[in-house]
């Protein structure tokens, strides 16, 4: 089987559609009003950053933030060593192509083809990476709005101040997301080592579990219960 055959061609393209149009796809959903975790968290962070405006006290926000920014730099420093690790085959040349090559299980019939499947792990994977190092430093941004959040203020202002965080801590996550669904399709991009048929089910299997976690999972239901929680509750009296 060559790199070329219409097998590899329409598994690295239906690939290419199912990480390229995800977000998209899961946008449109959003707005067709069905429960999907990350349109209805922007309800629940937008709900947090002006409640968290109204406090005197933010250690517990400050805490949060941080603990989220942990995660984050771990689950992108794991990137990191990732890429390296797979970069390191990649540039390892024939003695690299020889190894893998041995193998019963792995299923590449040329040189071109092997680098071309590393190569495309490799590509997931930094995506994953530079979404991970854009969310850390919007998650900065976060903890400097919440720094220069005014204690003694009317609600109008503590209502602006609080919208301006969620504004900036609902795209800072999102790129977090978005960072972890890259070891997803990481993952299915490794399944074309063992043929093109895996790696077309393991796409089609990473597309569709992630859809059913952001819409039938437990977790969508309880947070998209929250979000109507959230937004049919009484206003806050003045």
């Amino acid at each position: 089987m060559t790199e070329f055959s219409p097998l590899n061609i329409a598994a690295v393209s239906l690939f290419g559609v199912c990480w390229l149009f995800y977000q998209p796809l899961l946008n449109l959903l959003g707005r067709r009003g069905g429960a999907v975790i990350n349109t209805d968290l922007t309800v629940v962070r937008t709900a947090w950053m002006h409640n968290m405006a109204k406090r005197t006290n933010r250690f517990m926000d400050g805490q949060l933030l941080a603990q989220t920014l942990s995660t984050s730099t771990f689950f992108a420093s794991s990137n990191l060593i990732l890429i390296a690790a797979t970069a390191g085959v990649l540039f390892g040349g024939q003695v690299s192509f020889r190894n893998v090559s041995s193998l019963v299980v792995i299923k590449t019939s040329s040189r071109l083809l092997f680098e071309g499947q590393l190569a495309l792990v490799v590509l997931t994977l930094a995506r994953g990476l530079l979404d991970f190092i854009w969310g850390i430093r919007q998650l900065n941004y976060v903890l400097a709005a919440i720094g220069a959040t005014p204690e003694a203020a009317d609600d109008d202002s503590h209502h602006a101040f609080g919208d301006v965080a969620g504004r900036l801590l609902n795209p800072a996550l999102r790129s977090v997301n978005s960072g972890v669904r890259g070891y997803y399709f990481a993952l299915a991009a490794a399944a074309w080592l063992f043929g093109p048929i895996p790696f077309m089910i393991a796409t089609v299997g990473a597309m569709g579990l992630l859809i059913w976690r952001q819409r039938r999972s437990p977790a969508a239901a309880a947070i998209a219960e929250l979000r109507k929680l959230l937004e049919n509750r009484p206003p806050d009296p003045r």
